[in-house]
């Protein structure tokens, strides 16, 4: 039942329809088909109201409208059908025809609202809708009211009446040109209600040109008018019609054919109805078809206008696209590069060029949300920083760029310098309070072969200063000198690992006093076979540019832990209990490195407590996958190192984010500590760190007997450096002695263990 209810428009109309049908089946101008007839046009009228009380629209004034309109042409068919059936007469004009009539003023009110509601009210839809009412009430005035208004009887109330019905027929057709015009959304009821009007108009208009040239009496003609009862209710009954229609946005700026072809048929159609033999010999039509001519040419003016308009808005839109950047509204790289080359083919330009640090972890953890609105910050700050008269750029992804027109270095340092201070400061963002670093390089146009090696130029730099953590690099040749050597450099390291030029070494790390080695480092040693051994600070950071640190690693990796498989089962209780592996950033930030650390001990059958991986405080400082890494490491049993502790941005903090069993101190602290200076207070503070958080504490770097004695006393039993033994393919692990003793290396490898 329920569904029956929901639908009653669809029975209604099927209803409707089958009334239609059956009118044509009863006898002509006979009693039952008049009444059915009757019966249609007031139960439409009903219909509508049913449809007002269940569904309740928010602008039920249009539907009372309908309803009144309909109820007032049915009361129209019982009079008629009142004066032909009781009284036998056919009187012209007539009550019924006051009644048909009166039908027309609700109808074209409710149709008003209906227009103003659900259509856009822009100059373009309007010029549009002009044209067509004119076109179209051109032809209804020369094929239709001219002619009745012209052949119609000189009773000046037939007249009127014979006027009035094509007259309300234009109104209409004005109306249903601006329903279908520059409409907005259509609903089924909405569609049902224009297809209502659309058959009330047609059906009139055909009785109008029908009475003209025939003596017919519009029988043929019922069906337009009966569904146009069925479609009046069924659009009240659907429940689409207690929606608010949205009205149709705005065009924007798209270009399409339609108002272009609808522009050049209505110009043509005045002129054209000239050809009109009825038409071109008639004073009255030709003045119409001049009115409504110029009246065409003025919207078609118009629309043209809007046309031009659109392309002018499109093409800043194009231009806007083409050359800034969405989200920062930044200019773009097309756009730096052509006013880089502007301005170097009229002065020496120069070019500041930022890179974001850090950047990828902050998309990776917090999503690209987050990430777009810290670049939106960074880019305020950029912009903010910049001189007025330069152009600030993002040049893609974590990306930006400075062009100063003058070719003053000190101008360009003072800005760079501004920028670096900028962007030390956190942003909030998301949620987060975080810290995005940058690398600024400046490039200029002295000697530079273009634009774009003035843009080179100041990327390279920008390379350079993240290298070394200066706030900002200028250019030099001798950077293009480096980054071409670490080309090469790169290109040899394939090599080398191809060639087996890279071989493991190991540093001893020894518990005092007793002396024994409880730990080794591997490090990575290259013997270039031309150029000789080349040390691990030079190769390892271009290793680690190039991603071949990942393949290098885990080869060391796996070598580390089968040596130390073999010293295992060679010296038993002898050999040392940890093999430490050092890990860089790159090797963190692979998603898979923890399930290659255990697949490599489950291939040399190392106990993962037997290994140890160190990691810098660079690395992790970022977080992100990096620490999600050790944490799995540290789930697989692996300890985990922290190297350098003290070096690097927020040391103590990492201790808290950082899963961490070891802390290695950093050899600067060590230098210095036989002195009563501050290095020996920073290291006396860290092992009572070390031992308040229960940790292990390694003292790196120690070089002289004076400086292992000072770290015991200060608690350090843990120490590694060239004073206990040089990094070395084997390592002698027998003991040295039982008490605090000097021990001293005596190169080659071997250690010597003398009495202090």
């Amino acid at each position: 039942m329920l569904a029956v209810r929901h639908r009653l428009w669809f029975w209604w109309s099927v209803a409707g329809t089958v009334a239609t049908a059956a009118f044509y089946l009863l006898a002509r101008d006979g009693l039952a088909s008049n009444l059915l007839y009757n019966a249609v046009g007031l139960c439409s009228a009903l219909m509508i109201l049913v449809g007002v009380r269940r569904h309740r629209p928010r602008r039920p004034a249009m539907w009372y409208l309908f309803a009144a309109g309909q109820m007032a042409s049915a009361a129209g068919d019982l009079v008629w059908e009142y004066y032909v059936f009781v009284l036998h007469q056919e009187p012209y004009p007539s009550l019924a025809d006051a009644f048909y009539l009166a039908s027309y003023p609700p109808l074209i009110l409710g149709l008003v609202q209906f227009v103003r509601a659900r259509t856009r009210s822009d100059g373009e839809s309007l010029t549009d809708a002009g044209m067509v009412a004119a076109c179209l009430g051109l032809v209804f005035w020369i094929f239709v009211l001219h002619p009745t208004a012209a052949t119609t009887s000189p009773a000046l109330l037939e007249k009127i009446t014979s006027i009035a019905y094509p007259a309300a027929d234009v109104v209409l057709l004005a109306l249903l040109t601006r329903m279908f015009v520059g409409a907005g959304a259509r609903s089924p009821s909405t569609r049902m209600l224009g297809a209502a009007a659309l058959l009330l108009f047609a059906a009139d208009a055909a009785f109008s040109v029908l009475s003209l040239h025939s003596d017919s009496d519009g029988y043929e003609l019922s069906a337009g008018w009966l569904l146009s009862y069925v479609l009046w209710a069924a659009a009240a009954l659907h429940p689409s019609m207690k929606a608010e229609a949205a009205t149709s946005p705005a065009s924007g700026t798209g270009i399409s054919r339609g108002p272009v072809v609808l522009a050049a048929v209505c110009s043509l159609l005045a002129p054209g109805m000239l050809f009109v033999p009825a038409a071109g010999a008639d004073l009255i039509d030709r003045f119409a078809i001049a009115t409504v001519g110029i009246t065409l040419c003025v919207l078609v003016f118009l629309r043209t206008r809007g046309l031009v308009r659109k392309v002018h808005g499109k093409n800043a839109q194009l231009e806007r696209l083409a050359l800034y950047d969405d989200l920062t509204a930044l200019a773009n790289r097309r756009h730096f590069e052509n006013a880089l080359s502007r301005a170097s083919a009229h002065g020496s330009p120069q070019v500041i060029f930022l890179g974001l640090t850090g950047f990828k972890n902050v998309n990776d953890e917090l999503g690209r949300e987050v990430g777009d609105d810290v670049l939106g910050h960074l880019a305020a700050r950029i912009r903010g920083a910049a001189p007025a008269e330069a152009l600030t750029a993002r040049l893609g992804g974590d990306e930006f760029a400075l062009l100063l027109p003058g070719d003053s270095t000190s101008t360009a340092e003072q800005v760079a310098g501004a920028l670096a201070d900028t962007l030390r400061e956190p942003i909030h963002a998301g949620g987060n309070e975080l810290l995005v670093g940058a690398g600024i390089g400046i490039g200029d146009s002295t000697g530079a072969a273009g634009p774009a090696e003035v843009l080179r130029r100041a990327e390279t730099a920008m390379y350079a200063a993240k290298d070394t953590g200066e706030p900002f690099r200028h250019w030099s040749p001798a950077l293009d000198e480096r980054a071409g050597e670490q080309a090469r450099l790169g290109a040899e390291i394939r090599t080398a690992l191809d060639a087996g030029q890279f071989r493991v070494v190991y540093q001893p790390i020894v518990a005092v006093p007793e002396g024994r080695v409880i730990a080794v480092e591997a490090l990575v040693r290259w013997e270039h076979p031309e150029r000789g051994p080349i040390s691990p600070a030079y190769f390892i950071p271009v290793a680690e540019r190039n991603g071949l640190v990942v393949e290098l690693g885990a080869w060391v990796l796996r070598t580390a832990c089968e040596q130390m498989v073999r010293w295992r089962h060679e010296w038993g209780s002898a050999a040392p209990d940890r093999m430490s592996v050092n890990v860089s950033a790159r090797q963190l930030a692979r998603s898979g490195f923890p399930q290659t650390v255990a697949d490599t001990l489950a291939a040399t059958g190392l106990p993962p407590a037997c290994l140890t991986v160190e990691v810098t405080e660079t690395a992790v400082f970022q977080g992100g996958r990096a620490v999600e890494a050790l944490h799995e490491l540290r789930a697989l049993g692996v300890r985990i190192a922290l190297d350098d502790f003290g070096t690097g941005h927020s040391s103590l903090g990492l201790l808290r984010t950082v899963p961490v069993d070891i802390l290695k101190v950093d050899k600067s602290f060590v230098d210095d500590i036989t002195g009563a200076g501050e290095h020996r207070v920073i290291a006396e503070a860290l092992i009572h760190i070390c031992a308040g958080l229960g940790l292990t504490a390694v003292a790196e770097g120690v070089e002289t007997a004076e400086q292992a004695e000072v770290l015991y006393h200060l608690g350090y039993r843990l120490l590694q450096g060239y004073h206990f033994g040089r990094p070395t393919a084997e390592v002698d692990f027998r003991p040295k002695g039982s008490s605090l003793l000097t021990y001293a290396d005596t190169g080659g490898g071997g250690s010597s263990w003398r009495v202090g």
